[in-house]
């Protein structure tokens, strides 16, 4: 096997398809569901992969870490549920695994994000690249519960074609993940010793915002742009609030 491909799922059904759909080209497909609730489960079984289900606990590189563990194939990708391999992508994907040179562990995927139909190219996304594809026998492990980094030793390259992301396509869904990951954020940053105080939480959500919003050219983006920045901006305030809640009695 040269290839297997990683998705990690919890009520998937709006994006599981086409998710996988890209992914075919893959030796290898691995599902790990956290106990779906919704019609992913079903979904993930048209289509020729294997599926494990297991808590996901709020910890997001436990589980990748678990995937990884079940994988075959000499190279593993992870694309999440509401990402899109395009056929560019794939053909990239495919071309540099066969030619890549010996020192080389992994790749950057950059990552484009497609709000309400439009294409964000500025803020807090405009310039995101994850490691997402390297050597099974690399010597790799994700780490941090929430907003995960996947280490990997080694030559890290950057792959040429974009992963397309459609997160958040509501706005009630955007602030139901703000909220969510916001509270694992905040655990994430006591695990590590962090502590909130009273400028943190006032002047770093403004500060967040100015730096999205302008420093960043998040402006060039339209109303989503401006979404985005006052949204991250709530994130950081959850964030530090709910940990100075933690560490408060």
């Amino acid at each position: 096997m040269d290839i297997t491909a990683i998705v990690l799922t919890k009520n998937e059904e709006a994006n599981l398809a086409q998710c996988l759909e890209g992914l075919t080209f893959c030796d290898e497909i691995i599902v790990v569901d956290d106990f779906s609730t919704d019609r992913s489960l079903q979904i993930a079984k048209n289509f020729r992969v294997k599926v494990y289900q297991r808590k996901l606990d709020d910890d997001f590189a436990a589980q990748r870490n678990f995937a990884l563990r079940h994988a075959r194939s000499n190279w593993v990708l992870f694309v999440d549920a509401d990402e899109r391999v395009s056929p560019a992508l794939r053909e990239e994907i495919v071309k540099k695994t066969k030619e890549v040179q010996e020192s080389t562990s992994g790749f950057y995927l950059k990552r484009i994000d497609i709000l309400w139909g439009k294409t964000l190219n500025h803020g807090e996304t405009g310039n995101a690249k994850f490691v997402r594809l390297a050597l099974r026998q690399a010597q790799s492990k994700w780490e941090r519960a929430v907003h995960e980094v996947w280490q990997v030793k080694g030559r890290l390259a950057t792959l040429k074609n974009p992963l397309f992301h459609y997160p958040h396509q509501s706005l009630r869904e955007f602030l139901d993940d703000i909220n969510y990951f916001s509270t694992l954020h905040a655990k994430a940053n006591l695990e590590e010793g962090k502590r909130s105080n009273l400028i943190k939480i006032i002047f770093w959500p403004k500060l967040k915002f100015i730096q999205n919003y302008f420093l960043k050219l998040g402006f060039l983006d339209g109303t989503r742009g401006f979404v985005v920045a006052l949204l991250m901006s709530l994130h950081s305030f959850l964030s530090w609030g709910k940990l100075w809640k933690m560490t408060t009695k």
